[in-house]
């Protein structure tokens, strides 16, 4: 089996190669693969068999990867590695995906190896359902059906949330995506980190700058990662936002 590593560290690439090579009838692809993107050019180059996914890299991270990997009509097998024994745990332990913890053992690669699947779209919105359904806290990352294919946004990129009739914009880092969720659901699930400001909108409360009355009477709200825009804060709302901007 053809084996491609995916880590933005070296000396995890260099350890999980060394490991490969120990085993036998598996073959490690070069180049390994340093981040997501580099990640999906070289599956489609190198078709490998099993895929060694970090799930914490720097942009795409190894969940988004993987969601991209579901949308295609043959993706390679998944084995995730972490070097966050609690994420794993909680996130994995109902998933029939494999998971190494960082450092990898080489029995734990061999067996993970062995029971490497292909992640579907079930599984990955497994990884990250709510807490309500799940048992294991608030997801980590949002998943959203767009144009490339199902999406997952990591929570901590997310900037705000805006319901509009039937939809939830979600605005991140880099751009925006619609949910089909409701926005109370939201509330619910990621109450410690959002803020209510507006019956319609929720935004990130580490992601707040400044709170600002214009001439005419009216609250404003900026946020980092808005390039200066601002959200309006309703009169009702304007208190607890003071209250807990105190408290960060």
């Amino acid at each position: 089996m053809n084996v491609l590593i995916v880590d933005d560290e070296p000396q995890a690439r260099e350890r999980l190669s060394r490991m490969l090579g120990e085993l036998e009838g598996y073959t490690v692809l070069e180049p390994s693969a340093t981040n997501g993107e580099e990640a999906l050019a070289l599956i489609d180059s190198l078709k490998p068999d099993v895929v060694l996914l970090d799930i914490r890299m720097p942009g795409l991270d190894g969940l988004q990867v993987a969601g991209r990997l579901c949308e295609r009509e043959a993706p390679p097998a998944v084995v995730f590695c972490t070097a966050d024994d609690e994420f794993a745990v909680n996130v994995f332990k109902d998933s029939t995906l494999g998971c190494l913890i960082k450092p990898v053992r080489a029995e734990e690669l061999r067996d993970s190896l062995r029971r490497a699947e292909r992640p579907s779209r079930v599984q990955l919105a497994a990884l990250t359902r709510p807490a309500a359904e799940s048992g294991s806290g608030p997801r980590s990352h949002i998943s959203a059906r767009t144009r490339k294919g199902i999406e997952m946004i990591p929570l901590d990129q997310v900037i705000y949330f805006i319901a509009d009739h039937k939809y939830v914009t979600l605005r991140h880092e880099s751009g925006e995506v619609l949910l089909d969720e409701p926005l109370k659901a939201l509330e619910d699930e990621f109450g410690d980190r959002f803020v209510r400001i507006h019956r319609n909108a929720l935004v990130a409360r580490n992601r707040i700058e400044r709170l600002q009355r214009t001439p005419l009477g009216h609250f404003q709200l900026y946020l980092k990662g808005l390039n200066g825009d601002a959200l309006v804060v309703s009169r009702r709302h304007v208190a607890g936002v003071r209250k807990m901007m105190q408290q960060l």
